[in-house]
């Protein structure tokens, strides 16, 4: 078994909303993702790092969710800030058993797999609201990370920690303190991929890993 992560595939199977419209790495990238994902092998684990599908509910993600279910190993995927459809654990673990989705699990305190969609400097505009969202993010990693025991722990977001002139310290805080030792994440697309951290800061591995930026291709960890 090998562990995996990318982040981003934006499927839009079921939805008007291909991401062949921008042209470049996107162009027919649902083909590339079923190419990436053919070096893995059914006892594989892929961690999909949010921004999994445009469907605005989950029936209109059901296309989507086939698809992914159709992929070689297991996945674990985790909320993006365009995942409109998701709502709770329990009705998403409802609806892929009703519908014979079985390698797909949301992430919730996964031995030694932890992580949460974070908060972005982009949604940031210092109210009340955005504090308590960012404060409840942090909430769930911690508790994602006490759950995980003594052995190494891999962090998946959605939003990196680390951007430019951007830090999130709690978040920071939480993976130096925990001994986290990579840390994986997507939400950055096109040129701004150039200002991705993708290296160690507070004993921790950084690595950018949306599907654009990776060429579709999931990156083995372990």
């Amino acid at each position: 078994m090998s562990l995996y992560a990318i982040g981003d595939l934006h499927l839009s199977l079921g939805t008007e909303k291909p991401m062949d419209v921008f042209g470049g790495r996107w162009l027919n990238y649902v083909e590339k993702i079923t190419d990436g994902f053919m070096a893995l092998h059914d006892d594989d684990l892929t961690v999909i790092c949010g921004d999994i599908t445009w469907g605005m509910t989950m029936d209109e993600a059901l296309p989507d969710f086939l698809f992914i279910d159709k992929l070689p190993g297991k996945k674990i995927i985790l909320k993006g800030n365009h995942d409109y459809w998701w709502t709770t654990a329990t009705k998403a673990g409802n609806f892929f058993r009703e519908h014979g989705i079985e390698s797909i699990d949301i992430l919730h305190n996964n031995v030694s797999i932890c992580g949460t969609r974070g908060w972005f400097y982009e949604e940031s505009k210092n109210d009340v609201h955005d504090k308590k969202i960012m404060n409840r993010e942090v909430m769930r990693l911690e508790a994602s990370l006490r759950s995980a025991g003594e052995g190494d722990k891999y962090v998946f977001l959605h939003y990196p920690p680390k951007y430019q002139g951007y830090e999130c310290p709690e978040i920071l805080e939480l993976l130096k303190a925990y001994n986290v030792k990579r840390c994986c994440y997507g939400h950055i697309h096109s040129a701004g991929c150039a200002y991705a951290f993708n290296g160690i800061l507070g004993g921790t591995q950084f690595q950018l890993v949306s599907a654009d930026y990776v060429q579709f291709r999931p990156q083995k960890l372990i």
